[in-house]
């Protein structure tokens, strides 16, 4: 027993000395490892700098700058193609007298070609349009966007003027701001 109580005052006396001894030394910041780490991240830096320098062009090739110019040839052109032209129209079983305005949309790059073929084929132009309002329902002719309209008359258009060398129609839109009707009553 007296082993054992020996034993005892020396396990206690230690704890305290080296709770005492752990409180009394603080670790610090590990400096060397910082200035280790610092110095190891500027060397790599200025390596990198130094050999992407080597690789990058002597002299510059670039040409002179070109002043842009400004292609209008696909700019839109609005042409008349019907203004204020009176039609008839009998689908209600009475007579109905429609006014008419349409414009083509026509890049200016196409301008001329379209307008030649509107003024060649003009009677045919004013005929195709005529029918179309003739046998078109009332409610056709009332649409608020006259999408009806507008797509019969875009088809008569695109038979007579043919598409460009690539194929695409020259006139880019059809536009109707004008179509009135009322009853013919004399």
């Amino acid at each position: 027993m007296a082993d054992k109580e020996k034993e005892k005052p020396k396990s206690d006396a230690k704890p305290e000395e080296g709770a005492e001894g752990g409180e009394s030394k603080k670790k610090g910041l590990p400096i060397k490892t910082i200035a280790i780490v610092v110095v190891a991240m500027a060397l790599e830096a200025g390596a990198l700098v130094f050999v992407l320098g080597l690789g990058g062009p002597k002299e510059s090739k670039a040409e002179e700058a070109h002043e842009l110019v400004h292609d209008d040839s696909n700019e839109i052109e609005e042409i008349p193609i019907l203004e204020d032209e009176m039609y008839q129209n009998m689908q209600t079983g009475q007579v109905w007298v429609w006014g008419l305005s349409v414009y083509a949309q026509v890049k200016k790059k196409n301008v001329e070609f379209v307008q030649g073929v509107l003024e060649q084929r003009s009677a045919e132009i004013r005929e195709g349009m005529s029918q179309i309002v003739g046998r078109a329902q009332h409610a056709q002719l009332k649409e608020p966007d006259r999408q009806t309209l507008n797509r019969q008359f875009t088809a008569l258009l695109e038979k007579i003027v043919k598409p460009d060398e690539d194929g695409k129609p020259r006139i880019e839109r059809l536009l109707i701001p004008k179509c009135t009707g009322y009853p013919a009553d004399f």
